[in-house]
């Protein structure tokens, strides 16, 4: 039998070794984060300052799926996230009710308001929210650029325009003068701007857009537009691979004083207010 030299063996046990050490190392690397996430966290550039702290805190990765409130909750609901950090209350307590979340915990919060050009031709500066919308639909006086994707700015909308004593079908149907996007804050602020409309949006995504825009805030007053951002955890009884110790991590550190206070601080130096406010785990009073 051919012997086999002592540096051969030296050789495959070393290969062996680091085969042994890579299993290792990767066997006790916590496994990526998936989160689901409204698309203005991203145009505020919230996450982008987040998202590293949080993977050195917790020595792990962050894959962030950007996308509309309702689409988010969609993932949260075949299991593909492990937690949803979106702004529609009604829709979140139904996701917890249903029991696709564990608990709905709210981290931060701004204002909708109503964009439009200087010139106010609509005529809707000073009302509620329910009144400018009110005498859009009746005048027809001034284009409005909706999002018109199931987004939690989306929801708010057509739940102001319900308010306003008037069905979204009735609204989708008024006229050319109602314009529906299909695409995010971001562009649809853009698009707006190009055609001198109105348009709803969270004010930290016009204060990040303000540069390359002429319109300017008409209405941003009222309960209505209180707009609460909240993360919730996949449920592990629904979804029994979901990473939910990791999800919970996230919820912390989301609402931990650190996190709570680079939040309440962020835009200030660029915009001379703050993007979001901080609430730590507490319902905002409208």
């Amino acid at each position: 039998m051919k012997q086999i030299s002592i540096k051969t063996k030296v050789i495959a046990l070393a290969v062996i070794a680091i085969v042994v050490i890579a299993g290792v190392t990767m066997m006790g690397r916590p496994p990526a984060l998936k989160v689901a996430t409204t698309s203005s966290l991203y145009d505020t550039g919230l996450w982008e300052y987040l998202e590293p702290k949080f993977e050195d805190k917790y020595g792990t990765k962050l894959h962030i799926f950007y996308a509309g409130t309702g689409i988010a909750l969609e993932y949260g609901k075949r299991g593909d996230v492990d937690a949803v950090v979106i702004h529609d209350k009604p829709r979140e307590e139904q996701f917890v009710a249903e029991g696709y979340g564990v608990e709905r915990v709210p981290f931060a919060y701004n204002y909708f308001l109503i964009v439009g050009p200087s010139g106010d031709r609509a005529g809707i500066k000073g009302l509620c929210a329910e009144d400018a919308f009110s005498k859009l639909m009746e005048t027809g006086s001034g284009d409005f650029v909706c999002r018109g994707d199931d987004s939690g700015t989306h929801a708010k909308e057509k739940a102001i325009w319900q308010a306003a004593g008037f069905g979204y079908e009735a609204v989708q149907q008024a006229g050319a003068w109602y314009i529906e996007t299909g695409r995010t804050m971001g562009p649809t602020l853009l698009m707006a701007n190009e055609k001198n409309a109105y348009t709803l949006t969270d004010n930290g995504t016009f204060l990040a857009y303000r540069s390359d825009l002429d319109l300017v805030p008409i209405v941003e007053t009222g309960a209505v537009l209180l707009n609460v951002y909240s993360v919730i955890a996949i449920n592990p009884e629904r979804h029994p691979e979901t990473n939910v110790e990791m999800a919970n991590d996230l919820v912390y550190f989301l609402i931990s004083p650190e996190i709570q206070g680079l939040i309440g601080n962020y835009g200030v130096a660029e915009y001379g207010v703050p993007l979001f406010m901080p609430c730590a785990g507490q319902e905002p009073e409208e």
